[in-house]
């Protein structure tokens, strides 16, 4: 026990997204992955068994694994993002199975949003459609940078390799012209178990990895470390005890980069400098922290820091801006229209802004800018401009995907309206952008 443990501590750690259609079946793939990895606990097996004897059914159904709501078993359908946690021997796994109706592809974002690798299904028999670009075109946004075609079904079109090349030549052409950079293609029989953990013997044509094999080989760059330092303060520690009279720590988990004791620092989006004097991390002082770690830093100078502050080092900072100009995916049923009072929130802070323009809104079957939309409505991906009440230190998007990324939140009921990624993404060949059709003349959010 005490070696499997320390062979499992030692591995990487890979999170990574399924999505694909209505019936494409991830759930069933995902479910194959637990069940032929030996990640499934054998109450649970025997809950699934009972479950589709239930519904009539000689064999397992292992879509049940991962669909857990009772809307998703009874309407066969995935609503929720469902989240499992297995291992191999050379890997350790985060896993996110995203929902494939059109209704719920905002949950695409969320579940895509922290990984590193994105497992986009095809259904052999329908090819890449109007969903698939738009999952693809979600992975490309959010900068996941590996992408696997999983094209399904392979038992119901014999196994035909024309027809597996044919969608992975479609795919890889459209994802690259995204920007994606790798794609992967892989034919499979989830519900046979063919190319999900063991080789196919229906498919000798396919020399490639299975499923499995790509998922534990594929390189994992956490590279946070290399990036600038951020801390998002999300808290000003101030005892003022006995024992702590004058102790003033800011604590926060470091977005990116190393924090060192001594290190020049710049708090946003004031400007104001100090020095790090001492970093506490679990109670204890350490010379460095890096991300994502928690840690409480302390300044040598008595300075105006609180909660929604950045702190970064003073030679790589990030500018300060009130006008954001970002690539956005709207996930609120509500529309989001040119003059539209929202709040805006970055890392841990949270500003009140004005939504000034929407240039254009991505077409997703050729990729085309529609200009000037007027407003996006669920499901849309385009460029906004949003003007802030007070300043910003955000990174581009492509440089950080912790510091670059933030939402538009409706201020009367706080629901989130649209995830957005600061800075350039394959959205900017857009048309130029149009002259913003309102303004807004409210007190205290006309800017």
């Amino acid at each position: 026990m005490t070696t499997a443990t320390g062979q499992l501590s030692a591995t990487t750690l890979l999170r990574f997204a399924t999505a694909g259609s209505v019936d494409d079946g991830k759930s069933t793939l995902v479910g194959r992955l637990l069940h032929d990895s030996k990640s499934v606990l054998t109450d649970q097996l025997e809950a699934v068994e009972h479950a589709s004897r239930s519904r009539g059914k000689d064999a397992p159904d292992l879509a049940l694994l991962t669909d857990g709501l009772r809307a998703e078993r009874e309407q066969g359908i995935t609503i929720d993002v469902a989240y499992r946690y297995f291992a191999t021997a050379r890997r350790r796994f985060i896993l996110a199975d995203t929902p494939g109706h059109v209704q719920y592809t905002r949950n695409m974002v969320t579940g895509a949003s922290t990984a590193e690798l994105a497992v986009v299904l095809v259904d052999a028999r329908n090819g890449v459609v109007e969903q698939t670009r738009r999952h693809a075109a979600v992975a490309a946004l959010l900068r996941v940078p590996h992408v696997v075609l999983a094209v399904n079904k392979m038992d119901l079109v014999e196994y035909a390799e024309p027809v597996f090349a044919r969608i992975a030549a479609e795919f890889t052409a459209y994802a690259e012209s995204l920007g994606v950079p790798e794609v992967t293609a892989i034919p499979i029989s989830a519900l046979a178990g063919d190319n999900v953990v063991e080789a196919s013997a229906h498919m000798d044509w396919y020399g490639g990895p299975t499923v499995l094999e790509h998922l534990e080989t594929v390189p994992v760059s956490h590279d946070l470390a290399d990036c600038p330092a951020r801390l998002p303060v999300q808290y000003v520690i101030r005892p003022q005890s006995a024992e702590h009279p004058d102790y003033r720590g800011y604590a926060g988990q470091i977005a990116s980069g190393v924090l060192r004791v001594g290190d020049a620092v710049t708090v946003l989006p004031s400007g104001r400098t100090s020095v790090i004097e001492g970093i506490d991390a679990l109670g204890e002082s350490v010379q460095a922290a890096w991300a994502p770690r928690s840690v409480t830093v302390r300044l040598a100078d008595d300075i105006d820091v609180s909660r929604g502050d950045l702190i970064a080092p003073s030679a790589d900072a990030p500018a300060t801006t009130r006008d954001v100009e970002a690539t956005v995916c709207h996930v609120a049923d509500r529309p989001l229209v040119v003059g539209q009072r929202v709040l805006l929130k970055h890392t841990t802070r949270t500003v009140k802004a004005i939504v000034k323009d929407i240039p254009s809104r991505l077409t997703l079957a050729d990729l085309s800018q529609h200009p000037a939309p007027g407003q996006l409505v669920a499901n849309d991906i385009g460029r906004v401009v949003v003007r802030t009440a007070e300043p910003l230190a955000l990174d581009a998007y492509a440089d950080s995907r912790r510091t670059g990324s933030f939402l538009l939140i409706d201020p009367a009921d706080g629901t989130t309206l649209t995830a957005g990624m600061a800075g350039s993404a394959f959205a900017e060949r857009a048309a130029g952008a149009a002259e913003s059709a309102a303004g807004a003349a409210d007190e205290g959010w006309d800017f």
